[in-house]
């Protein structure tokens, strides 16, 4: 006997929907992956779960962003609009520039240049010349800078050193003076010690008062 017929309805119980769930995603990938490689199809699967977790499939010889694109084209039905279509233009232009700008740089590295004509390898040697000149010029800058600078801090330094010899001659001066005056006051106060407080005149002739 066969299997009966399975009516296609929402499962109620989540375990029982979850295990359903995980056979149909592996199986309808399975056939993604066949179809692929039997057919040389383009294909492109995305699964969202009720979980929010996404599973994908898109063939290896082609990206998702391709197939939307084929399909945008095909069907004529606008995935994008005025703005999104602007932004990816914008970053069509950039990557554009950009690998312009990584292949213009190797030539300057002195990269990938046996290909170039001789019209562009002159180019190339002007741009590195107006480089070099330009590098020079602004080492001369700086080298310039860096001798004012020395000479601005010889002068400071030079400066600084007068202020302080003239500190220094100033504070002998003063502590010359000092000593000075110091010695003379005690010298002094040497003196007066040794003088008596007081002292009597007495006469020459000690009878002369008792003659007049």
């Amino acid at each position: 006997m066969g299997r009966g017929k399975i009516e296609i309805k929402r499962i109620e119980n989540s375990s029982n929907r979850q295990v359903t769930y995980s056979k149909r995603r592996n199986g309808i990938m399975k056939k993604a992956k066949e179809i692929t490689v039997l057919c040389d199809a383009k294909v492109s699967l995305i699964i969202f779960a009720s979980s929010g977790k996404m599973h994908e499939y898109c063939s290896p010889s082609t990206k998702l962003i391709d197939i939307l694109d084929q399909y945008q084209k095909t069907s004529g039905k606008k995935l994008w609009d005025a703005k999104h279509e602007n932004l990816s233009n914008e970053i069509d232009r950039i990557k554009k520039e950009n690998d312009s700008m990584q292949i213009e740089l190797r030539h300057l590295k002195g990269e990938d240049i046996t290909s170039l004509p001789y019209k562009e390898l002159m180019a190339l040697e002007d741009a590195l010349e107006n480089g070099l000149t330009c590098v020079r010029t602004k080492q001369m800058d700086v080298l310039d800078m860096a001798k004012k600078n020395t000479k601005f801090l010889e002068e400071d330094n030079k400066q600084l050193n007068f202020i302080v010899n003239q500190q220094q001659l100033t504070y002998e001066n003063v502590r010359e003076h000092m000593d000075h005056h110091g010695y003379h006051r005690a010298a002094r106060a040497d003196f007066n010690s040794q003088m008596p407080f007081a002292f009597r005149v007495q006469p020459m002739q000690p009878n002369l008062q008792e003659r007049m």
